[in-house]
């Protein structure tokens, strides 16, 4: 199914090299004023832009709302949107030739023939657009409730960045990354990578990454156990991003290594609110919000189409061959990610507190 959420609903639809993408959010409050202008900063994060770093597939990102917007404002029925895909170069792409690490192979044992190969079809990150439209909504929403998104860079191949305070993480950190072409908090750092990228580009390679997600604003209370927690709901927005392989709240991974006695978050009263004196846990006990920065992590594998030779298959002949990836892609995804990230986060959040 290509639906999601239970209050906050949405569906998306379009392949890659069709007519056009789009989404259908239901349960979008009425009377909602949405800035236009936010909405089109938000795509244009995402696209690729005239950047070295990414596709040279130039994609405009249009929006167009075509239901539930009117004189400025949600009408409380579905918001449908629409983006037109207008430059595309289908002839780049052979069914008969799988491509490693895509998803040309499961795409065809599933849909058989009718599989919309080209671009990769639907399982393509062209997809994610709409997600980040989905999300600058739910971002706006979010804000009138003073609750704030954001993300950057976390690293890209072994080039850190410098990492969120999680306990004492403050808006004007959190948004920092938001403008910048190259969504880092350490300039110096971005540049070291930005290098990586351009390597593995000249290598006709590619690299991954990782993107750094911070919450704050959110109340304590939000969430439930077991199969509704709060890493549930965000874990399965997160894996609906096609290049995420991987995600760790709080210390994560490295909460496997520690002892109890320093795994686990102090509680103290500031002001009459009780608070952690650190937060390993990410903001998050029991599946439910504690009031402190909801952190996470999560791992963006390398653009499987690289110019390299790889071993493959050809489906027509059922031979055993080399080839090297055709069309115009990224050398790293990670960058444009960052947005997708926010997005999905928002749409989560948003979906557990209507």
């Amino acid at each position: 199914m290509n639906s999601w959420g239970t209050k906050f609903r949405l569906s998306i639809f379009g392949e890659s090299h069709g007519k056009a993408i789009g989404i259908i959010l239901d349960g979008v409050p009425s009377g909602i004023s949405l800035d236009l202008e936010k909405i089109r900063q938000e795509m244009a994060r995402r696209a690729p832009g005239k950047s070295p770093l990414s596709t040279p597939r130039n994609e405009e990102d249009d929006v167009q709302i075509v239901s539930g917007f009117f004189d400025g404002k949600t009408t409380g029925t579905p918001l449908t949107v629409m983006i037109e895909n207008t430059d595309t170069r289908s002839k780049d792409y052979q069914p008969e030739l799988l491509r490693p690490g895509h998803a040309d192979f499961t795409g065809f044992c599933k849909y058989g023939e009718s599989h919309d190969y080209r671009g990769g079809g639907h399982f393509s990150g062209r997809i994610t657009a709409p997600l980040v439209f989905a999300g600058a909504v739910a971002k706006q929403i979010l804000k009138e409730k003073g609750i704030f998104v954001g993300a950057h860079i976390s690293q890209i191949g072994e080039i850190a960045d410098t990492p969120f305070d999680k306990v004492n993480l403050d808006k004007e950190t959190l948004l920092l990354s938001a403008n910048q072409e190259f969504p880092v908090l350490d300039s110096r750092a971005g540049e070291s990578m930005q290098k990586q990228i351009l390597d593995a580009q000249r290598d006709k390679d590619s690299i991954g990454g990782m993107v750094e997600c911070g919450v704050i604003g959110l109340p304590a209370g939000i969430g439930d156990p077991f199969f509704d927690s709060v890493e549930s709901r965000i874990s399965s927005m997160m894996f609906s991003i096609p290049a995420v392989k991987g995600i760790e709240f709080g210390d994560g991974f490295n909460l496997g290594s520690m002892k109890g006695s320093c795994a686990n978050d102090a509680f103290e009263v500031v002001d009459r609110t009780v608070r952690t004196k650190t937060n390993h846990n990410g903001g998050i006990n029991g599946g439910i919000t504690n009031g402190m920065p909801l952190v996470f992590r999560v791992v963006i594998k390398p653009t499987p189409s690289i110019g390299k030779k790889q071993e493959t298959v050809n489906l027509k002949t059922m031979e055993n061959i080399e080839f090297s990836v055709q069309g115009r892609h990224d050398p790293c995804i990670v960058h444009r990610a960052v947005s997708v990230v926010e997005a999905g986060t928002a749409i989560a959040l948003l979906d557990m507190i209507l």
